[in-house]
């Protein structure tokens, strides 16, 4: 699979919030940071754990792609976030960056 194709799985899993298929596109050390390196999120186990209860709390959340673009192996996503209806959404960059099929780092800018 390409980077591209890596992500693009992560992304329509996230919006059926089939967590399962959403983190079989990460690797099992994965790491989430902001922006400015502060990491948020530490392997797969806690990784699982964040989604399950976004899921859980916002169960009609869903993502819209504004962009992408390929650079590599990094791919770079402009998303609009829905939580829930007639709540505003938000914008943010996530910085994928893809090594052997699977995400090993996400960097959010939000």
């Amino acid at each position: 699979m390409t980077p591209f194709d890596v992500v693009e799985a992560q992304f329509t899993a996230y919006n059926a919030q089939d967590l399962d298929a959403h983190c079989a596109a990460f690797a099992d050390d994965v790491v989430v940071a902001d922006f400015n390196g502060a990491v948020t999120i530490s392997g797969i186990d806690a990784y699982r754990e964040k989604y399950r209860q976004v899921f859980a709390d916002f169960p009609q959340n869903r993502a819209e792609l504004l962009n992408r673009m390929v650079v590599g192996h990094h791919v770079i996503d402009h998303e609009r976030v829905f939580r829930a209806p007639g709540a505003d959404p938000f914008e943010v960059a996530a910085i994928y960056t893809v090594s052997d099929a699977r995400i090993v780092r996400v960097d959010f800018i939000k």
